[in-house]
């Protein structure tokens, strides 16, 4: 593959969340892996959070320091920039505003990870665009909300792509329910470099005290909800937890997940069903303290959102990739995505209680075979170099 000029926009800079650090970081080693020259840009009229101080505000320092730090870490320095267009005269931290946009000018492609950036005329001098969707469902019904007399602020804005891939495997397929209105959905999934999480072969083993854990925020619904068709779709997966809440009594052995609960009554329902909870803050600041986090659990128990499940959109985790990739098998919620790889060893989907029951009993029989097969899950469907040559070469890169 000849050598091209990659640009991957996102929002680890103004979100320096550890599990969006670790979804870009996959897409700007992968590509570089693949031989690419690589930028990662954050040109963005939003104001950075720091996740120390707990604020949002015009000052971002600490989005700055986050990206120096991680491009020194993974071999971008020099080729990233923070562009605050929230300041006037706008700000550039890294590289300055005149080369970005040179640099529009002159880049093969541009991925617009998750959808991170608004347009501005200067992206618009970008000759192939991509949008990567993570979060499949909204947007969809946005359009055909907007095809039955809605505004068009939707459609205007993806007809500004020159290609859209979308973590929804079944998205522009008979098994979604939604009509696409001629919209061209490409089937693409989150990357992983796994020997970032392995380092080896083989995945070394759990402590025996180790438990399956997951890291989530706890309600996020009311952000991204949606009625459609007389029905609300949640973008959150705390309805969801609560209907297998008794998951771990029943299966016999505890789970843990790194979250912040507020209600005194959740929190007693958890305690009562053999939950342990543990306070997500540290792990969110530190990506690599997530990421030993992931390799010292012994697996991922988790469920998805409302709006992946029901809508059945194929949609997959990237932080539960990252699991797999630590060779730690994974037990998680149907959304539709079997029908295209995993469910069985090493990667088991439930829709039931009693499928949650024997995920749990048949890796706790062959610890090792699943650990096994979560790996080669790993490197045979989500393995970085594989996601993103397949993309590119769709996209005509």
């Amino acid at each position: 593959m000849k050598r091209k000029k990659i640009i991957v926009l996102g929002f680890m800079g103004g979100m320096p969340i550890a599990g969006v650090i670790w979804q870009h970081i996959h897409y700007i080693v992968g590509l570089q892996r693949l031989g690419h020259e690589v930028y990662y840009i954050e040109d963005t009229l939003n104001y950075p959070y720091d996740p120390v101080a707990f604020n949002i505000s015009d000052d971002c320092t600490y989005a700055a320091q986050t990206l120096g730090r991680l491009a020194e870490e993974h071999g971008f320095k020099g080729r990233w920039a923070y562009c605050a267009r929230f300041k006037d005269p706008m700000e550039s931290v890294g590289m300055s505003l005149a080369e970005i946009r040179t640099l529009y000018k002159e880049a093969d492609c541009a991925l617009n990870i998750c959808g991170s950036h608004d347009m501005n005329e200067d992206l618009r001098t970008i000759r192939n665009l991509i949008y990567v969707e993570s979060d499949p469902g909204v947007e969809q019904i946005k359009i055909d909300k907007e095809f039955n007399g809605g505004e068009s602020a939707t459609i205007d804005y993806l007809k500004e792509h020159h290609h859209l891939f979308s973590f929804g495997e079944n998205i522009s397929t008979p098994a979604f329910v939604v009509p696409t209105h001629g919209f061209r959905w490409l089937p693409t999934r989150q990357p992983v470099v796994t020997d970032l999480w392995c380092g080896s072969a083989e995945a070394s083993a759990p402590n025996p005290a180790a438990m399956f854990t997951t890291i989530c925020n706890w309600s996020t619904s009311g952000k991204k909800d949606i009625v459609w068709n007389n029905s609300n779709y949640l973008w959150s997966k705390s309805l969801e937890f609560l209907r297998f809440i008794e998951a771990p009594k029943l299966s016999g052995e505890p789970f843990e997940m790194a979250t912040d609960i507020k209600k005194e009554e959740e929190l007693e329902i958890f305690q009562k069903n053999d939950w342990k909870l543990v306070l997500p803050h540290d792990l969110s600041v530190d990506w690599n303290g997530y990421r030993d986090y992931i390799r010292n659990s012994k697996g991922e128990f988790t469920c998805a959102k409302d709006q992946y499940v029901r809508l059945n959109t194929g949609w997959f985790s990237d932080r539960t990739a990252c699991y797999l990739a630590s060779g730690r098998p994974v037990i998680t919620q149907e959304t539709g995505f079997s029908a295209h790889y995993g469910g069985k060893e090493g990667l088991l989907s439930f829709s039931t209680m009693e499928e949650i029951v024997d995920a749990v009993a048949a890796i706790r029989a062959d610890y090792s075979k699943h650990s096994r097969a979560a790996l080669e899950v790993a490197r045979e469907v989500f393995e970085a170099e594989k996601v993103l040559g397949s993309l590119l070469e769709r996209a005509g890169i």
